[in-house]
C-alpha cells in the first residue's frame, strides 16, 4: 500500500492551439489551469502564467522559499521570455 503524501498539491492544465486569423497572423496558445483542492481556474495566455498561477497557490503554505528558489524562478522567466523572442 502507498504511503500517502505528506503535502502534495495537484494541478490540471488544458491547452489548446487557436488557428490563426487576419488579425493575429498566426497561431495563439489558449489554455486554463485548475487548482484541484480547492477548483480555482485561471485562464491563460502565456505558458509563463502556468508558473505565476502554482506560485501563487503554493504561496499558501508554510514553505519558505530561499534564495536559490528566486533565483531559479529568474532564470526560468528570464529563459521563457528569451525563448519567444528566438
Amino acid at each position: 500500500m502507498d504511503k500517502p503524501e505528506p503535502k502534495a498539491e495537484s494541478f490540471i492544465v488544458k491547452l489548446w492551439l487557436q488557428e490563426p486569423s487576419d488579425e493575429t497572423g498566426g497561431p495563439v496558445w489558449h489554455g486554463h489551469i485548475t487548482h484541484v483542492p480547492d477548483g480555482e481556474r485561471r485562464y491563460m495566455r502565456r505558458l509563463s502564467d502556468i508558473k505565476d498561477f502554482i506560485e501563487q497557490c503554493l504561496g499558501h503554505t508554510s514553505v519558505k522559499r530561499g534564495r536559490a528558489f528566486r533565483l531559479r524562478a529568474w532564470l526560468s522567466r528570464w529563459n521563457l521570455s528569451r525563448t519567444k523572442r528566438l
